[in-house]
């Protein structure tokens, strides 16, 4: 059944992430060349939800899934890109942000989500830049303000049209109470190095920062009149082609759309499936190896395209992780299995491993990145089972180490013929495949001793039982069959029943072990803060800011400091 036609249980309204280019209500993408540019021209009219307008070039999650869209797209069915300029389609406006009133209106757990995916988006574009050669340049033609200017500071390059009215604003503390709520703060002070008192004066005033003062802060990179503006994008534009280290050649692959289907009890997909358990609150997604080895050239990776293994299992395991997301609030924990022969994963990880200088298998290598990283900063509990028949091997054993527990079973079972379980390391698990504060899973958990990691990759092709996997670390607990059933059954009863507040503190505090990124401040500091003022009155109650923008009467606030 299609997205837009279903409702989910209570009559929420169902969100899907699948769309392309004929679909979009919000953007409009031209490719030229090496340059392509993504023109942002919201329809006012086409809100996710009733009660709002995205005037302005205002946004919710629907303007944002179609530039996650977008992005992807350019990275995948366009190697000849190297360059995308991101502009408005309206006149004197750039983007004014994420829509207050959807937001005024919004649960707490859609603001929270909302913001976490336009996080990632925006952490897409820094890492097209960085990995796939594709810089960005944003023109800012009026008004950017909030979330508008936090997409702006994702790109590599900022011009301002310098005509007086052209600003660049964080006004989210001083007019909503709240803090930008995609990066914004992180950003300026860690990205563009704007000293500390000057994004403080710029993150307390409404108005914005225009003109050459936002060039010597460093807000923007340059200005430009009106009637310079477009040759000093073209000429901009042209410089970052030159220096591109995009080596795309051909063409690229089309993302068709994802065969599935989705019913109350879940997901099915071609290799990925969703079993959904309300009573129990657990989500099992179930992964299925390749049937077959891969190809034996880039030539036949090119004739599989969006069919190939590696690349159609991430874009199925990424729908299917936003889904439930978005659209199964009260799942509490997502319980990771596998099944078929480890050997076709662990061929495919070699294919990648030795054709990962090619533009596609490069895109299908970070593309995993992605969606691991997706894993990890999702709020359930995760819990990888290795069960007879599985094939967590290689790439897929990154879910046994993205879990907050795994377990695995000793020799087989009475009466079941499926081989037993093992898991099996590649070279992709050490080193393509970093989480968002920069370490591999793998380094993350031997932090203690790094001796642990080099056994680890001593490892590379051999099969390890499950006493073996424990001894090395690479799982929680290894159990016989006499204790399987009520071990596993005690501990999923249990993790279920705790408050879910306290597990998304608990589960974000433990999994990033380590040092910090300007990622991993964003997706941890910055949510964590949100998400606590997020439900605090001054922002959110009946006299809070978000409720009171835009009727003329000024906000209450408790002045306690707590």
């Amino acid at each position: 059944m299609a997205g837009e036609d279903r409702v989910l249980a209570g009559g929420a309204k169902y969100i899907d992430f699948q769309t392309d280019p004929s679909r979009y209500r919000h953007w409009k993408l031209a490719v030229e060349g090496e340059v392509a540019t993504l023109t942002m021209d919201v329809d006012e009219n086409a809100g996710l939800f009733e009660g709002y307008q995205l005037k302005l070039n205002s946004y919710d999650l629907g303007v944002d899934i179609e530039l996650a869209d977008a992005v992807q797209r350019l990275r995948f069915e366009h190697p000849e890109v190297k360059v995308v300029v991101m502009r408005s389609g309206k006149n004197r406006v750039f983007c004014a942000g994420a829509n207050i009133r959807m937001l005024a209106g919004a649960t707490h757990a859609h603001k929270v989500n909302f913001c976490k995916f336009t996080n990632e988006t925006r952490n897409g574009l820094e890492d097209s830049s960085e990995n796939s050669g594709q810089r960005f340049i944003t023109v800012v033609n009026g008004t950017a303000a909030g979330g508008g200017y936090e997409l702006a500071l994702a790109t590599d390059h900022i011009i301002m049209a310098d005509d007086g009215a052209a600003a660049v604003a964080l006004p989210e503390v001083p007019l909503l109470a709240v803090l930008p709520g995609t990066g914004g703060l992180t950003r300026v002070v860690d990205k563009r190095k704007v000293r500390r008192d000057h994004a403080d004066f710029f993150c307390t005033i409404e108005e914005g920062i225009k003109g050459k003062r936002a060039v010597s802060w460093r807000l923007v990179d340059e200005i430009a009149p009106n009637s310079k503006l477009d040759a000093k994008v073209a000429e901009r534009a042209k410089q970052f082609a030159a220096a591109s280290k995009r080596s795309g050649t051909g063409k690229g692959i089309t993302l068709a759309p994802l065969d599935r289907t989705i019913d109350e009890a879940g997901i099915r997909y071609g290799f990925v499936s969703v079993d959904i358990d309300r009573a129990a609150r657990i989500a099992t997604i179930s992964i299925k190896a390749p049937e077959a080895a891969p190809p034996a050239d880039i030539d036949g990776l090119i004739g599989q395209g969006a069919s190939f293994w590696p690349l159609r299992v991430a874009r199925e395991l990424d729908d299917a992780i936003l889904h439930l997301r978005i659209n199964e609030l009260e799942i509490a924990m997502l319980v990771f299995k596998s099944h078929g022969d480890p050997a076709n994963v662990v061929a495919c990880d070699a294919f990648l491993e030795a054709n990962k200088a090619h533009w596609l298998v490069n895109e299908i290598r970070h593309y995993w990145k992605r969606v691991l990283k997706r894993i990890d900063v999702t709020s359930r509990t995760l819990v990888t089972l290795v069960e007879p028949g599985s094939c967590f091997a290689g790439t897929l054993a990154e879910l046994v180490f993205a879990a907050d527990r795994s377990y695995m079973l000793i020799g087989s079972r009475q009466g079941d013929n499926r081989p037993p379980p093992a898991i099996q390391l590649t070279a992709l698990n050490f080193g393509p495949y970093p989480m968002s504060h920069g370490l591999t899973r793998l380094q993350s958990r031997f932090q203690a001793d790094p001796s642990d990691l080099e056994r680890a990759e001593a490892t590379i092709g051999t099969t390890l039982d499950a006493e073996a996997a424990e001894e090395l670390g690479l799982v929680t607990f290894a159990l016989d069959d006499i204790d399987w059933d009520d071990e596993v059954r005690v501990f999923l009863e249990e993790r279920t029943s705790f408050s879910p507040d306290g597990l998304t503190g608990m589960e974000a505090n433990l999994r990033f072990v380590g040092p910090e990124t300007m990622e991993s401040k964003i997706f941890s500091r910055l949510t964590a803060w949100q998400n606590w003022i997020f439900q605090r009155p001054n922002a959110v109650g009946e006299d809070g800011a978000l409720r009171r923008y835009g009727t003329g009467q000024k906000a209450q606030f408790d002045m306690t400091r707590v």
